[in-house]
């Protein structure tokens, strides 16, 4: 559904009345396309005192294909290497690094602020380190312009390597509706990107919920990056599974996820074993908890948890998820900051959040695989369409960008987590929510 309100603060107009009334006022973001697939300006890389990695940072930014500089009038990206920063005191330099040239960012730029682990042994430089997050994520609400800012934080023994396609994806117009986030590096990352142009390629993927919505976006990104996909989806979702699955030269695979037998079948449509799980069928059955129904509830959960646990579980225990394979779950901003009308939907999505954390170290050790989960905000689907007016418009104006997402936004942040390069990603829960005021 058309933004309208997006759309007219964009005129000569719309643009006097926001200044005018302190009116949120949007800016288009730019998103990831073949016509313009890079930031459009340098990338300005700073370091506020003393680099854990002197010297080893330059090729990794390079490495995104944008112009390096450490000085430039209006840069389309800024990283600062805060790695060094171990005291209160030290925090001063990350303020005389950012304040004179934050104000000039170009629109839809891009901050990421390059952090380390706050460590368990060290409270000064565990609160150096964890201030940095309260920094980010005001920044973020601060910047305006379609722009954003990041945090990424590596794991002691980590390299500037293993953010490469962390960076990639952060200082790239793929992360529009991402701001505000925090992401943890760890130090393990076998894997690599070995072409930019299509990294999944060879690999095979499977996405449930696929035949429209997100499900169809992220299946699409997916074999974008070059993957040969599996598109699942409940029988009675035929016909548009199928549509979806011809346009993207992928294979249909129509099955409830909740049947006993979801993990075999899903293991026999792909017997050379997936690389890519993409958990992301889900099923909402709104009532106030005085008002809810034993059998709504347990459908929620069944759907959006006990499915996901279960296949996962069977998928990991047969082998049928490869080494080196990618599982990603759909969480949900209201499993973070709940949702009145919502509670068997947001324990689901909190649940899926649970299982992330629990399983994401053990998988990488026992499988070889990587477990994250993605968290969309408000995004911009046949669902939300049908919510009210007035409660839609909140949905759209509460977070910093001031607007919803897309469900590209949602596939573009799947399609990260399921890149051979991004093996250091893991346990991680990004919300791609525009950095919502709720949950934030």
């Amino acid at each position: 559904m058309a933004d309208r309100y997006l759309h007219f603060t964009g005129t000569a107009a719309g643009r006097f009345l926001t200044r005018r009334t302190g009116l949120p006022a949007p800016a288009a973001l730019r998103r990831w396309s073949a016509e313009t697939p890079a930031l459009d300006g340098p990338l300005l890389h700073l370091t506020a005192g003393d680099s854990a990695w002197p010297g080893q940072l330059a090729p990794v930014l390079e490495a995104t294909g944008l112009k390096v500089t450490d000085s430039a009038e209006r840069p389309a990206g800024i990283v600062l290497d805060a790695t060094g920063v171990i005291t209160a005191a030290g925090l001063a330099a990350v303020h005389a690094a950012l304040h004179p040239v934050v104000r000039s960012l170009a629109g839809n730029g891009r901050v990421v602020v390059l952090g380390t682990t706050p460590s368990p042994d060290d409270h000064h430089q565990a609160a150096a380190q964890q201030a940095l997050e309260g920094f980010v994520r005001s920044l973020g609400k601060e910047i305006g312009r379609g722009s954003t800012a990041q945090l990424v934080r590596l794991a002691p023994g980590a390299t500037p390597a293993s953010a490469g396609s962390t960076l990639r994806f952060l200082l790239s117009p793929r992360s529009a509706y991402v701001s505000g986030q925090v992401v943890e590096l760890t130090a393990d990352a076998p894997g690599e990107d070995t072409d930019e142009a299509a990294p999944l390629s060879g690999r095979t993927a499977l996405v449930t919920g696929a035949a429209r919505g997100i499900g169809e976006a992220v299946a699409s990104v997916l074999a974008r990056d070059g993957a040969q996909v599996i598109c699942l989806d409940v029988p009675r979702m035929r016909d548009e599974l199928a549509r979806t699955a011809d346009r993207l030269g992928a294979s249909a695979l129509p099955l409830d996820i909740t049947a006993p037998d979801a993990a075999e079948r899903i293991a026999a449509a792909a017997p050379g074993g997936l690389d890519v799980l993409v958990h992301n069928a889900g099923i909402t059955r709104d009532r106030r908890l005085v008002n809810m129904a034993a059998d709504r509830w347990a459908a929620v959960i069944d759907v959006n948890l006990e499915s996901v646990l279960r296949t996962t579980d069977a998928l990991l225990e047969s082998g049928a998820v490869n080494r080196g394979g990618r599982i990603v779950a759909t969480a949900s901003i209201a499993g973070i900051a709940g949702n009145a009308g919502q509670t068997n939907y947001a324990a689901g999505k909190a649940g899926i959040i649970g299982m992330v954390r629990s399983l994401a170290p053990r998988a990488a050790s026992a499988h070889g695989v990587t477990v994250n989960a993605v968290a969309p905000g408000f995004i911009e689907t046949r669902m939300t369409a049908a919510v009210p007016l007035f409660i839609r418009e909140a949905g759209r104006r509460m977070n910093s960008l001031s607007q919803g997402g897309l469900p590209v936004d949602v596939a573009e942040t799947v399609a990260w987590f399921a890149r051979p390069g991004s093996g250091a990603v893991n346990g991680q829960v990004v919300r791609v929510c525009g950095q919502s005021l709720l949950g934030a």
